[in-house]
């Protein structure tokens, strides 16, 4: 499984104090380095189209409009069926959940991973018993997606970057 570092900025804030701008603004800016921005809304309150579009402004205003994104629509539960439809027909990129739904937020969770694994790529390596340092190496760095223990060693069915697996393989002697 790749690392994946989440870092949760402040929320929308209505009429924000101007000295506390500043401090908002500053919250964000560890969206211009992410790979992936989730912003999270909430799907129940009538005002969320509004405060996306403040903080897609935000966010242009700092330099972290470019990257790719995903939107989340929380509190779905909180709606009737004919405005999940309707939020669904607007807002068709988006992920309608509830954080109060395990399967939904194991959704949330596949969507995320999938962004992130869309490079790797799927390998065997057979690991001999005298390298088991790459085993942990291979869990610690790829989704190990198998692993049977054999005569000869450990053999793992992996996914991750190209570059890490190669490097995997080397340090079990190019298995």
């Amino acid at each position: 499984m790749p690392r994946i570092l989440v870092s949760d900025t402040v929320g929308f804030i209505k009429k924000l104090p101007h000295d506390l701008v500043a401090s908002f603004r500053s919250t964000l800016d560890e969206a211009r380095s992410g790979d992936l921005l989730v912003h999270l809304a909430d799907a129940s309150d009538p005002a969320f189209p509004g405060q996306i579009e403040v903080s897609r402004q935000v966010l242009a205003e700092i330099g972290a409009s470019e990257g790719p994104r995903l939107l989340v629509l929380n509190k779905i539960d909180r709606v009737d069926a004919a405005t999940r439809e309707r939020l669904a027909r607007e807002w068709p990129d988006a992920l309608l959940l509830s954080v109060r739904d395990p399967a939904d937020v194991a959704r949330l969770r596949e969507r995320i991973l999938a962004f992130f694994e869309r490079d790797m790529v799927e390998a065997e390596i057979l690991v001999p018993y005298a390298r088991q340092r790459v085993v942990g190496e291979a869990h610690a760095a790829c989704r190990v997606l198998s692993e049977q223990h054999e005569e000869a060693g450990t053999r793992l069915r992996v996914r991750g970057r190209p570059d890490v697996v190669e490097r995997l393989r080397g340090g079990a002697g190019g298995a």
